[in-house]
């Protein structure tokens, strides 16, 4: 990788984890819109779809620092005995390209496998190719639907050791 990431497990409702939700969203919100995102868009879309789930028994975030700088987040949610679901990946667009969302994901990867979980699956918008390499690279490989969501276009899985 090329720089140094430290990465934390904190409370998504933590300065830093909003901080970087906000970010994430601001480029979700921008690339479905194929414009600029408004300040109202964005945080009608944190109102509309929260990440207080991701904590406790239900799941956890992570930010990703370089320095002490925060330029990317992830979320892991817990649905089944046996099934979590990736979800709030991001990398800032300065970070991008050095390995920084790869070893996000791996690190999220392995609370996965603590918790006994031998599948990891998300979903995502087929506009987003870069993740949708990112996740091919990283042995995700498309599965059919499996929930309803309004911006899902591509749904994939990895089984885990």
């Amino acid at each position: 990788m090329g720089v140094s990431a430290t990465f934390a497990v904190v409370h998504p409702s933590s300065e830093p984890a909003l901080d970087i939700l906000y970010r994430y969203n601001v480029d979700i919100v921008g690339r479905f819109y194929g414009r600029e995102a408004s300040d109202e868009e964005v945080r009608r879309v944190m109102v509309d779809e929260p990440s207080d789930d991701l904590t406790g028994d239900s799941g956890l975030f992570v930010v990703a620092y370089v320095g002490v700088e925060v330029v990317g987040c992830g979320g892991v949610r817990f649905v089944s005995a046996d099934v979590a679901e990736l979800t709030r990946v991001f990398v800032d667009a300065g970070a991008r390209g050095n390995g920084l969302g790869a070893s996000m994901i791996e690190f999220l990867e392995g609370f996965v496998q603590q918790s006994q979980r031998k599948r990891i699956r998300l979903d995502t918008r087929a506009d987003l190719v870069e993740a949708l390499g990112l996740y091919a690279k990283l042995g995700y490989r498309e599965v059919p639907e499996f929930n309803d969501e309004p911006y899902a276009e591509v749904w994939l899985e990895k089984q885990l050791d």
